[in-house]
This record gives structure tokens, C-alpha cells and sequence, in this order.
């Protein structure tokens, strides 16, 4: 059974006009023909999102493609079918699990995923794979929401930037209402291998991957 990589980008790369090491990153954990998909449901198809995607991807992918948020089923079947890559940009996470899953396309993920497809993702495209997340609505606040589930445990990005991310994630992993997890500052990255973690980006931070436990508290993966 081929081997799962999945890698969770705290905020930056190509979408974001900036670190663009973590788009290099990404590549590393792509098969040799480096045919890389893009998904940008979270942010409603922002073409100039997509724009940077490609302008950050062309340099290294022999191939870029896109998936619409217009597409179905079978439609994102015949596409991650030929991918070694499939990156999810960022926006509203709960939008994009609830399409995902609303039109099977969360199924096509986890097949791909399964069968050795590398996914990556930033923001709402890093929290999207874990059980639960952390996000801010722009009305609401800092809320919960539930993921696709494809790898244990919970995530929040932009932690050194919204420090309240990593105190509110606290208090909800202490008290049971959220799965230990993962806070990832902005230019930093976690790469998990069969659900594990198997690099964090920077090997020496800041920026910083934090690991939060109930009983343990936080550890710095990178310190």
C-alpha cells in the first residue's frame, strides 16, 4: 500500500505572495512528473489567487491544473486520477468541507490520498484534513469546525499572528471539547507521513509548529 504524505502550511506560499520555500516544500513530497491540482473552493474560486498559485507552481510542476468548485463527482475523479499533488488554497474551511462532502469530492480526496496522491494545503486548506479545526469567522469569532477526518487530531494556522488561536485551542483541547493538535505560525509547516509527524518546516523555528496535548501542555516540533 503506497505510503500518505499530507502537508499542513500555517499561512504563506504562492496563494499568499509570500515564503515561497513552502511551495519548493511541497514539491519535495511529489512524485517525479510533479503533475500538481489546485483547489480554490475556500476562497469562492479567486482567480487572482489561482494566478499566484500557478506563477508560484510553474517553476517546479510539469504540470498545473485546476479543479472549479463548479465540478462534480466524476468530474474530480477523472482529475486527481492524474495528479501527484493536489494543494487546497485558503478562505472559509466550513464552506469547503461542507462542498467536499455535500458532492462526494471529499470521497475522490480520500481515495487519492489513500493511494499515495500528496496533499497539501494552507489555511483552511491545512485544517480541512484533520478531524477538527480552528477558524475565525468574520462575524462570529473563533469557532470549531469538523474536517474530512483523513488524519488525526485537530489543526489551527496564523498562530503567532492571532496569538488567541493557540490559548483558545488550549482550553478547548484541556477540556476535551477538541482532539490534540497542531498550531502552525505563518511560514511554518507540518509534513505528516502515515499520519504521524514526520518534519516540521523550518527545521529550527521561529516561525513554529507547536504540538498541543492535554496533559503535556504545548511543544515547540521545531524548537
Amino acid at each position: 500500500m503506497p505510503s500518505t504524505t499530507l502537508i499542513a502550511i500555517g499561512g504563506g506560499g504562492a496563494t499568499h505572495a509570500s515564503h515561497p520555500e513552502l511551495d519548493r516544500l511541497c514539491i519535495e513530497y511529489t512524485a517525479s512528473r510533479r503533475r500538481v491540482g489546485y483547489i480554490g473552493t475556500a476562497s469562492g474560486d479567486d482567480v487572482e489567487r489561482h494566478r499566484r498559485f500557478c506563477d508560484g507552481f510553474r517553476p517546479f510542476a510539469g504540470t498545473l491544473s485546476q479543479l472549479s468548485s463548479q465540478a462534480d463527482q466524476d468530474q474530480a475523479r477523472i482529475w486527481a486520477e492524474g495528479l501527484d499533488l493536489i494543494y487546497v488554497g485558503g478562505g472559509n474551511p466550513t464552506l469547503l468541507v461542507d462542498h467536499w462532502k455535500l458532492t462526494g469530492i471529499g470521497t475522490v480526496l480520500v481515495d487519492a490520498f489513500r493511494r499515495g496522491v500528496t496533499l497539501a494545503g494552507v489555511s483552511a486548506g491545512a485544517m480541512c484534513w484533520f478531524e477538527s479545526f480552528l477558524w475565525r469567522s468574520r462575524d462570529d469569532g473563533l469557532q470549531t469546525g469538523e474536517g474530512l477526518g483523513i488524519v488525526k487530531g485537530s489543526m489551527t494556522p496564523h498562530s503567532q499572528i492571532e496569538p488567541d488561536r493557540r490559548a483558545r485551542m488550549h482550553g478547548l483541547v484541556a477540556g476535551g471539547a477538541m482532539p490534540e493538535g497542531y498550531a502552525v505560525d505563518d511560514g511554518a509547516a507540518l509534513v505528516l507521513r502515515e499520519g504521524e509527524p514526520a518534519r516540521s518546516y523550518p527545521s529550527e523555528g521561529p516561525p513554529f509548529v507547536h504540538r498541543i496535548r492535554r496533559r503535556k501542555g504545548e511543544t515547540a516540533l521545531n524548537a
